[in-house]
């Protein structure tokens, strides 16, 4: 069987800055494989690559193996995209927009009005179905955009970003609709910089950063990178930073991470509750107060900080800024 979607070795460039570089991925069918990564690294690139919108500059990317650059008609009919920014026409109700779309997939009108039906029932739309669409909020539109991707039942979904700006409610309600798509046969391919959203909905994860695969595998697999356990504490003032780095020193597996807005340390270590009741000899020794002081297993966000020493997510490729990169 065909993987879900096979990229071997794809550039991308725009002019003078490389989105990507020799990108190889793949991911089996009726899986969520996501891609994490800062603003810049390539995601939504990738994306684009996959769904037709943009031709690699060299490699190969194959859907459902299908070649992207010579069966560009026959992809489209297979996939499905929700991007960034819900793409709806705030002059038409919710339903028309769906309807539309499924018309433009070249279903017959009662087949597409069916479809919508049933997709406004499913996103919790039915009340809002017949207003026009500038009347709705943002996690709806999102929804609707939603439907629009799915009205021609895609063997892949892209989901470029699907949650950002939403609540944590209307973003948990997006999450059970993965969930859902994935039980009834549905692959997806999810970008995202949210890494709960990862560690949530993924079942294979790469990490892209200036346009490079820096890591994939597993949620598990790529925690695992930085060990089993990890110190967290959290200073009282800026002033003691000194003083806690030398604490640390003696049993930091490698370099600590601090956050200087929440004060916040990352300690890597390699025996847990032993190295624990080390630093908090030294902390007494150092006559240094701190607050929260725990020991956990990595989190993704400690594996994204550790891989692209980047916390805000703000990064872009070779240090160049260009609209569409992303």
């Amino acid at each position: 069987m065909p993987y879900a979607f096979d990229l071997k070795n794809v550039t991308k460039h725009f002019g003078s800055v490389n989105a990507l570089n020799g990108v190889s991925l793949h991911s089996e069918e009726n899986k969520v494989f996501a891609l994490l990564g800062p603003n810049g690294a390539g995601k939504t690139t990738i994306v684009r690559i996959l769904s037709t919108l943009l031709e690699p500059s060299s490699g190969t990317a194959l859907v459902h193996g299908l070649d992207v650059q010579k069966q560009p008609k026959e992809v489209r009919k297979i996939i499905g995209l929700a991007g960034q920014y819900a793409a709806v026409d705030e002059f038409q109700t919710g339903f028309e927009n769906i309807l539309m779309v499924g018309l433009l997939y070249g279903l017959k009108r009662n087949e597409a009005r069916k479809r919508s039906e049933q997709l406004i029932e499913r996103l919790d739309l039915a009340d809002a179905a017949n207003r026009p669409v500038r009347t709705y909020s943002g996690g709806m539109r999102r929804r609707l955009d939603l439907g629009a991707s799915l009205v021609g039942q895609p063997k892949i979904l892209f989901l470029d970003e699907p949650t950002t700006g939403l609540d944590p409610a209307s973003r948990q309600g997006m999450w059970q609709i993965v969930h859902e798509l994935i039980s009834q046969g549905t692959s997806i391919l999810l970008t995202t910089q949210y890494l709960e959203e990862a560690d949530e909905l993924a079942d294979s994860i790469a990490v892209v950063n200036e346009g490079k695969v820096i890591a994939k595998g597993t949620s598990n697999q790529l925690k695992s990178r930085l060990g089993n356990d990890m110190i967290e504490f959290k200073l009282n003032n800026l002033d003691d930073l000194s003083k806690a780095k030398e604490a640390v020193s003696s049993i930091a597996k490698s370099s600590a991470d601090f956050n200087k807005d929440t004060l916040v340390m990352r300690v890597p270590v390699n025996n847990g509750s032993k190295d624990l009741m080390k630093l908090v000899e030294r902390l007494n020794q150092s006559k240094l107060d701190v607050e929260e002081l725990s020991l956990h297993r990595p989190s993704l966000d400690d594996v994204f900080l550790a891989l692209t020493g980047n916390f805000t997510h703000t990064d872009t490729p070779n240090k160049a800024n260009h609209k569409g990169v992303g």
